[in-house]
């Protein structure tokens, strides 16, 4: 499968949804240039739990204590500096009335410079960064802020077709009050030229809920000598919630 044939299928369904008039911010899950969501997605209707609180017990637990200062600073896990540019990401956690959510458990995960992750199943050739796993965690506070000091990803190669390459990301991860509870998705970098070409991305059928998972570069929070400063806050729902992956069509 081509580029042109997959931008070509992206135009379609994007055509497509403006044709509806409805308001649709997701696409089937079975999205045809995102291949194998064809073979991943659910087919089968939730199962529901006779007792819920049965699967919490089963499932982590977390707490403050679990969390250390340091683990929101993917720059300082290892001995030696890691390779590439040094950024700081920030935001803050929102209801639908723009009341922050404190105490949020909020995970990233990412490439390394080289877009690589430190994972066993990545084995594209790129160089891993024997200083940077790409991994981190930290609790809102009051004001429901979440801060993250890390390198830039990369872009990669993901092999959905030929030629194709993931825009730079950040994969976030929240928790609610409970592990049942979770919302999972992808913060992007301003202006990336990969934007028209990628599946995932493209997945988002609303323009506007597209832009909603773009950071913004802001220059007051980039450290001198140090870091440059991106802002990204992070809607759970309402109008202007942010796009987060779900197993099923609402």
């Amino acid at each position: 499968m081509t580029q042109e044939r997959i931008s070509a299928q992206i135009a379609e369904l994007h055509e497509a949804y403006l044709r509806e008039g409805l308001t649709r911010h997701h696409s089937a899950r079975d999205f045809a240039p995102y291949r194998s969501s064809a073979l991943r997605h659910p087919k089968q209707p939730l199962v529901t739990l006779d007792d819920p609180e049965a699967a919490e017990l089963t499932g982590p637990v977390f707490g403050v204590s679990d969390v250390t200062a340091l683990d929101n600073d993917l720059t300082r896990q290892h001995v030696g500096e890691p390779l590439g540019e040094r950024i700081t990401v920030t935001g803050r956690v929102l209801d639908r009335a723009g009341r922050p959510v404190r105490g949020q458990l909020v995970e990233v995960w990412q490439a390394n410079a080289s877009g690589r992750y430190a994972h066993q199943r990545d084995d594209h050739p790129a160089p891993l960064d024997p200083n940077f796993t790409g991994l981190g965690r930290c609790l809102t506070g009051d004001e429901g802020r979440y801060t993250f000091t890390t390198i830039k990803p990369g872009a990669y190669p993901w092999r959905n077709h030929r030629n194709a390459w993931r825009p730079a990301h950040i994969h976030f991860s929240l928790f609610g009050t409970a592990f049942a509870q979770r919302l999972v998705t992808q913060m992007y970098f301003p202006n990336d030229p990969l934007f028209p070409f990628d599946p995932i991305y493209n997945a988002v059928l609303d323009p506007k809920a597209r832009e909603r998972l773009i950071a913004s570069y802001d220059h007051d929070l980039s450290v001198p000598e140090w870091s440059l400063g991106y802002r990204w806050d992070i809607v759970l729902d309402g109008p202007s919630a942010s796009l987060f992956e779900q197993e099923e069509d609402e």
